[in-house]
């Protein structure tokens, strides 16, 4: 099972959260599609996902994506998706 806790900061504040819960095992070919239903849910723009972002989120179990990283303009300091280990 596959849980990812979202986060959307503010202000150094957590302004949004949500625990994306999948039955699948975590596969970062569906990354993207993960990342389309958490944005969805937040009610906001998703971000561009580059290797990078996989790689960080591979690695360290959690990745940000900073005003930078979304092609519209966006009123948060970044967005933080964490993975939940049960």
């Amino acid at each position: 099972m596959l849980k990812i806790w979202a986060k959307v900061y503010k202000n150094e504040k957590i302004s949004q959260q949500f625990v994306y819960e999948n039955e699948e095992k975590l596969t970062f070919s569906h990354f993207l599609t993960y990342l389309f239903d958490i944005c969805r849910e937040l009610d906001i723009p998703t971000p561009v996902l580059l290797k990078s972002h996989i790689m960080n989120y591979a690695k360290f179990n959690h990745v940000r994506f900073y005003p930078r990283d979304f092609v519209e303009k966006v009123d948060f300091d970044f967005l933080l998706l964490e993975q939940i280990i049960v």
